[in-house]
């Protein structure tokens, strides 16, 4: 048997790749809430200690967007569901592309309201 080297540490990532995680972390909440905050976050989490900030704060705003659609999706059915599926999407909107400008400035963001899930 051949003894293979242990696997190398994960190289940090360079200041502008960092901001770039973090942005594309919050503006992906737009389209893809939860999904993409978190392959973000998974990929530069031990890369970046902003990365890991940043993608944590969007993967938590992300969970509760994506639980606000699912429910917003149920309640359909009784019409009140198109104004919170609305809603919901409007707040993503606003709150993604100001996490995504402030990432993008090298700044911390912090969601009005959001659930506190991963720490």
């Amino acid at each position: 048997m051949t003894d293979t080297p242990p696997p190398a540490a994960a190289a940090p990532l360079s200041d502008s790749d960092a901001r770039t995680y973090a942005t594309i972390a919050h503006a992906g909440n737009i389209i893809f809430p939860a999904i993409a905050p978190l392959i973000m976050w998974l990929i530069g989490k031990d890369k970046s200690t902003f990365v890991d900030q940043e993608g944590k704060e969007a993967l938590n705003f992300g969970i509760l967007a994506a639980i606000v659609y699912i429910v917003s999706s149920i309640l359909m059915l009784v019409l009140i569901g198109f104004l919170t599926w609305a809603a919901m999407g409007i707040c993503a909107l606003i709150f993604g592309i100001q996490g995504a400008m402030k990432a993008n400035k090298g700044e911390n963001y912090r969601y009005p309201f959001s659930l506190r899930l991963i720490k």
